[in-house]
């Protein structure tokens, strides 16, 4: 395991897997750098940050989002940090309301992000115009809140399954959105409420979120909407909700899966009691394109 920067001779990072570490507050934290083999060292890649759920890890959300698959298509950095917890595979992020143990020890999780992103650039060329942030659940929630509260880093975001934890968002700057969630999700309910988990949050909604993110980007409030091409027979279909013209060009897009559960657009969950996961579309390939049209201004 390595522990922050690496020896000048191991930098920059190769093709392949790796985990690292920083130190946070006296407290050592990890995190997994996914490189794609063909990245040029001399130029500066763009990086995608994919926060796992709660009560999961770094090496979960690896095989649950199939992120490295698509960053070696596209040619990015997928960075999977690490949550904290008492046991050390169930871990979760300080998002606000949620979740975990992070949330009730108030752990800095803006500030662990902002140490990752320093230490990867010593041995990554970072495109600095093009960090983009992801996550399932709460590592959804906590994407938002690195929006808030880290825009000078995070250029978008695409949320997945989870809602602001938040009660107000202020970035310093537009940060664009696009938000993927089922309307059938038991577990981070798109009305809000309480889900089936057992954190026992009171999730705030979906429209919310939207609405709060529309207003802070400054992006006309009436979308435009588009119903996806229904591709596959599996009980779902797909919308598309753009709020557009926003400050330097910020979007707000909100991609509903009517009848999706608590899942990955085009990943099949791992566990049924998560609901159905839509196959019409792949989050993966739908957010990377929005990523690259969405470079920090």
């Amino acid at each position: 395991m390595v522990h922050g920067v690496l020896a000048a001779e191991e930098a920059p990072l190769r093709a392949g897997d790796h985990r690292r570490s920083v130190e946070v507050g006296g407290t050592r934290r990890s995190y997994l750098v996914h490189v794609p083999p063909r990245v040029d060292p001399t130029t500066a890649t763009p990086v995608v940050l994919a926060f796992h759920g709660g009560g999961a890890n770094a090496d979960t959300m690896v095989v649950f989002s199939g992120l490295n698959e698509t960053a070696d298509r596209a040619g990015f950095v997928v960075v999977y940090p690490e949550g904290s917890g008492r046991l050390p595979r169930l871990l979760t992020f300080n998002a606000g309301d949620c979740c975990g143990q992070a949330a009730a020890q108030g752990v800095d999780d803006v500030a662990f992000t902002r140490c990752v992103l320093d230490d990867l650039a010593e041995v990554v060329n970072v495109d600095r115009r093009r960090v983009f942030a992801t996550g399932m659940s709460n590592g959804a929630m906590m994407t938002y809140r690195l929006a808030a509260e880290l825009s000078d880093r995070i250029a978008a975001i695409a949320p997945v399954g989870g809602p602001m934890g938040t009660a107000e968002c202020r970035p310093g700057r537009p940060v664009s959105v696009m938000h993927f969630h089922g309307d059938a999700d038991e577990f981070a309910p798109f009305e809000g409420g309480r889900g089936r988990g057992p954190s026992g949050t009171d999730f705030r909604s979906v429209p919310f979120s939207i609405d709060a993110w529309v207003a802070a980007n400054g992006c006309r409030k009436t979308p435009t909407t588009t119903r996806l091409p229904d591709r596959e027979d599996d009980g779902t279909r797909v919308r598309e909700e753009r709020y557009g013209a926003g400050r330097d060009d910020a979007e707000v897009v909100l991609v509903v899966i009517e009848g999706g559960g608590h899942t990955w657009p085009g990943r099949e969950p791992r566990l049924r009691t998560l609901g159905v996961s839509t196959r019409d579309i792949s989050a993966n390939d739908m957010m990377w394109e929005f990523f690259e049209r969405h470079p920090m201004k």
